[in-house]
């Protein structure tokens, strides 16, 4: 016969796995529920306001690069939005009144943590996402406890394997310079630590440098959010939101 103690141990197993297969239920119903439509949202890290110009002097150079692993369309589709705008492509950048440089650094699946983290870390941050811990329980409890949540975790992945909340992050730094106005001068203080190799730091410290452009620098966050969302889906929508974005400074 099973000893008391054992008993119990069976019945608090079984009824934790039960209260986790009902929560792991509930949460996948919720999660299906809340994120049936597709949420795009768009974040810049820094503002940009540009000096208002003459129709005349509308003229921009610009280069947008994608390093991500992903094929893109971006380039052609800004260029459209421009000359919708009346500004001229150029690709002499000495007549241009307005320089934009891009880079799509990354594109693919994250979180909101992840993707905030990417916008707080502004222009040239990190886009390398953390690693997270577990810990198990231990014991003889702990093993009950565990095994409960071996069961109930099973039954968990059925849930998820059919509701999956998915998000997908574009990370895009850009790098505009305007032309200053007539009389305005412009000096520049730049310091720089770079590294060479693992040993070897090279500081750079140029201060009153006049230039000719004024420089600003931003990052802009697009993510796309959907229970079960595919690439397929979520590419055109993350393009969208970065042409807008890019074209709302102009």
């Amino acid at each position: 016969m099973l000893g008391i103690t054992h008993i119990r141990t069976l019945l608090f197993t079984a009824a934790l796995a039960t209260l986790m297969l009902s929560m792991s239920g509930c949460s996948a119903m919720h999660t299906a529920i809340k994120k049936k439509d597709l949420d795009v949202q768009t974040k810049m890290s820094e503002t940009v306001f540009l000096e208002p110009t003459a129709p005349d002097r509308k003229i921009i150079y610009f280069d947008m690069r994608n390093t991500s692993d992903k094929d893109l369309h971006i380039k052609d589709k800004i260029a459209a939005v421009f000359k919708e705008r009346g500004y001229r492509i150029t690709q002499n950048p000495d007549e241009a009144t307005y320089m934009l440089q891009g880079n799509i650094l990354k594109v693919g699946k994250s979180d909101l943590r992840e993707a905030n983290g990417y916008l707080e870390s502004g222009f040239g941050g990190s886009v390398v996402g953390a690693a997270a811990g577990y810990a198990m329980a231990s014991g003889s409890s702990g093993r009950a406890v565990v095994g409960a949540g071996l069961i109930g975790g099973a039954l968990g992945l059925i849930g998820d394997a059919l509701v999956d909340d998915v998000l997908y992050v574009m990370i895009t730094d850009l790098q505009i310079r305007e032309r200053p106005l007539e009389g305005e001068v412009i000096t520049q203080v730049q310091q720089a630590n770079l590294q060479q190799g693992s040993s070897t730091r090279v500081m750079q410290d140029s201060r009153g440098a006049k230039v000719k452009w004024k420089t600003y620098r931003t990052r802009i966050v697009s993510t796309a959010n959907k229970v079960n969302l595919d690439f397929e889906e979520a590419q055109p929508v993350l393009e969208s939101a970065l042409i807008r974005s890019i074209s709302g400074i102009f």
